[in-house]
């Protein structure tokens, strides 16, 4: 199973981070345009991380964007989100 780091920052102080991966119980809760990681529909914003979003929710790639990209993760538009350059 892919694993997927998200790391969440509060305040500009690290208070967590949470491994997540593909979660078939509770796909309801995952955004269904992005595979490979589970995030949020109605959640804070996503950015990926290394990148110069400002969070407060970063995650790894690669993540696959199968519909529309709310969260603009896929900058280049080739269909792969966070990818390493």
């Amino acid at each position: 199973m892919q694993r997927i780091m998200v790391l969440i920052l509060g305040l500009g102080a690290l208070v967590g981070s949470v491994l997540i991966g593909p979660d078939p119980a509770g796909a309801q809760s995952c955004h269904p345009s992005y595979q490979g990681a589970c995030l949020p529909v109605n959640g804070p914003d996503v950015d990926c991380a290394g990148g110069s979003g400002n969070g407060p929710i970063y995650v790894r790639g690669p993540i696959r964007v199968v519909g529309s990209d709310p969260y603009r993760l896929d900058r280049d538009g080739d269909g792969i989100a966070c990818e390493r350059r």
